[in-house]
């Protein structure tokens, strides 16, 4: 019986580092999972009513102010009374003026008294998802039914997936621009090598893959957070007139740019540099020079192409907002190119070490040079990011934007102390195991032209299977002892795979870090938290004598409201008679007014705690400034006072 011998290569598992792929994983499993939903960009910076505000009437409606521009829709701010009935009119009002963002929804009228609770959602112009939830009091605060969510828009099952499919798409973008850089800048003859061509029709197959889940993924992601709203076309058309779905199908014709240039790079580039070296002939000048030629259109072309796919990211992420977006993208462009073309020739470079032993020595010198701009041009844009994105040192160490920056900084120092590592060891490589390498290659490459394409082998599928497993490993065992021959060569594998280790943590952190909140805006939030809650020395407290002309009509109340600030607070009233033993009465009340702002009286009913004392939590005081206390004492069924203090609050 006549049969096809199975190829060796098929035969061959495929050249994948098991070290690598653990390390990948255990990333992936720990960044993913741990991080959560993406941490808000476009901060919530002021409301109208304020969280937690008590309003003696009700508003005509509610607004929100923003740090940067958000997305909204007409659904995007719901209005529930304690019920959990809306009670807005469910159209948006964009009242946005030259810095002030700002957005409202109109409220029904004759709204009842009692605690309403608005829920948001929006995308941030830096595409990322933000929501929140904040509840105010008309006339005095009341038991609500609605439950204020728990969860972040961008979370859950489908936030961990767009987070994957996103690292995929910049390791994708790494490994295909960094490996096509490699070919054209330092290795010509790389482009015909089976490997590489491998690494990088994977990381295109990868990058175009991830940008399609991301796609359909995007309208859950920012939306209802499940995975059926994927199938929505209504909300896929949605999420195409938005910038961010702009930018992922601009990425993907892009991609079929990119797929007609790996076409040519590994076909007629490839063919033409096999052919060219030759001496002597006009002929092998001629195709020099015709690979050459193509080489300049293949080095344009793929610069443009690189750089479109690029900008993608630069376009819809932190780069086109915040200070100086014009200058911020072209900054992000070549940020992302130069880690493209050192993180990217890296895994290409230890690809090549490891399956191609014929690699000369002025390939991997080249790529040093390439790597050492690519790190002057990551630290130039690096250090302009940073300031731009950070703003300040107490936010280098205060928000998790800048934690997560020293340690991209520190994995950097790392990566160049390897790096420097690998140089030494490029120093020391000779040319004679590549020479060995390349005539053991050819003479592979003669066999495999000479060898008939069906021979005859044994009618025993696992006897034809032993022998193709068999000539594999002898192919194998020529290439290993090519590799061993040059104790440099070793000690570079090494080091450019320890390289490669800490470039994938590297790229982890980095994606984590394009989803966090950047520290000048996290600081600017935080700053104005503080101020709306500072909080003073002591709580308020104050002493008022009564006589409401009854028996046992006179004494004095003493009130504590604590911590006496904007927001909510504890009361404590004590009635004491002049000998100051508690007096047990029975009825109190107190009210709040602030006249300065027309707000008020804020009627409150504290409940007995004990003889003498009365108490109230969660009494809300909306706004700062001098508060007049109306305390009412009754003594009898007819005898009652009212007496008042004016305080300061906030």
């Amino acid at each position: 019986m006549t049969a096809i011998a199975p190829s060796p290569a098929r035969v061959r598992a495929p050249a994948l580092l098991p070290r690598l792929a653990l390390v990948l994983a255990a990333l992936l499993a720990t960044l993913f999972t741990a991080a959560g939903p993406a941490t808000a960009h476009a901060a919530l910076t002021a409301s109208d009513p304020k969280d937690g505000a008590v309003v003696a009437t009700a508003p005509a409606q509610v607004t929100l102010s923003f740090s940067e521009h958000v997305a909204m829709g007409d659904d995007s701010i719901r209005v529930m009374d304690p019920q959990g009935r809306r009670v807005d009119t469910g159209e948006l009002r964009d009242m946005c003026s030259g810095s002030t963002i700002r957005y409202g929804t109109a409220l029904h009228s004759g709204l009842p008294d009692g605690t309403y609770t608005v829920a948001w959602q929006a995308v941030s112009a830096d595409s990322h998802p933000v929501s929140g939830a904040f509840t105010f009091s008309i006339g005095a605060p009341s038991a609500t039914s609605v439950a204020l969510p728990t969860g972040k828009v961008g979370g859950g099952p489908v936030g961990v997936a767009y987070g994957i499919a996103r690292y995929a798409a910049y390791a994708g973008f790494t490994v295909l621009v960094g490996g096509a850089a490699f070919i054209l800048l330092c290795w010509r003859r790389g482009a015909g090598e089976r490997p590489l061509q491998k690494l990088v029709v994977r990381a295109w197959v990868t990058l175009t893959a991830a940008t399609l889940v991301m796609l359909v993924l995007r309208n859950p992601y920012t939306g209802s957070g499940k995975f059926a709203d994927a199938l929505d076309l209504a909300g896929l058309k949605a999420v195409l007139e938005t910038k961010a779905g702009a930018s992922l199908v601009s990425r993907l014709l892009l991609l079929g740019a990119a797929a007609l240039f790996i076409a040519v790079l590994f076909g007629t580039y490839a063919r033409r540099t096999a052919g060219a070296g030759a001496k002597g002939s006009s002929k092998s000048k001629e195709k020099d020079k015709e690979a050459d030629d193509l080489l300049f259109g293949l080095g344009i072309g793929g610069a443009v192409v690189a750089g479109g796919i690029a900008a993608t990211w630069a376009l819809s992420e932190h780069a086109s907002t915040g200070i100086q977006p014009g200058v911020a993208m072209p900054a992000d462009i070549l940020h992302l190119l130069a880690v493209a073309a050192w993180l990217g020739g890296l895994a290409t470079l230890l690809v090549a070490l490891h399956k191609i032993p014929g690699i000369e020595r002025e390939a991997v010198q080249r790529f040093s040079r390439v790597a050492f701009f690519s790190v002057l041009v990551l630290s130039v844009t690096g250090v302009y990011q940073s300031w731009r994105q950070v703003g300040s040192w107490s936010a280098l160490t205060g928000t998790s934007y800048g934690r997560l920056l020293l340690l991209k900084v520190g994995l950097v120092a790392v990566l160049v102390g390897i790096a420097y590592v690998s140089r030494s060891w490029t120093a020391r490589l000779t040319d004679a195991p590549a020479g060995k390498a390349a005539k053991i290659t050819r003479q592979r490459d003669v066999s495999r032209e000479t060898q008939p394409a069906a021979v005859t082998v044994p009618e025993d599928a696992k006897r034809a299977a032993q022998l193709a497993r068999q000539r594999a490993a002898r192919e194998s065992a020529r290439e290993k002892q090519v590799r061993d021959a040059d104790p440099s060569r070793a000690g570079l594998r090494r080091s450019v795979l320890a390289e490669a280790g800490v470039a994938i943590a590297l790229l982890a952190v980095t994606t984590v870090l394009t989803s966090t909140e950047p520290g000048r805006t996290a600081e600017q939030a935080s700053g104005r938290d503080v101020a709306a809650t500072a909080v003073p020395n002591r709580a308020v407290k104050i002493t008022l004598p009564f006589d409401t002309g009854g028996e046992n009509g006179r004494g004095t109340v003493r009130v504590e409201v604590d911590p006496g600030r904007v927001g909510a607070n504890s009361l404590h009233v004590w009635v004491d008679d002049p000998e100051g033993r508690p007096l047990d009465i029975p009825e109190i009340k107190v009210a709040f007014t602030l006249p300065a702002k027309d707000i008020g009286p804020l009627p409150l009913l504290p409940e007995r705690a004990a003889p003498g004392h009365w108490s109230a939590s969660g009494v809300q005081l909306p706004l700062a400034g001098e508060w007049r206390i109306d305390v009412t004492v009754r003594t009898s069924d007819i005898d009652q006072t009212t007496v008042q203090k004016n305080v300061k609050i906030g």
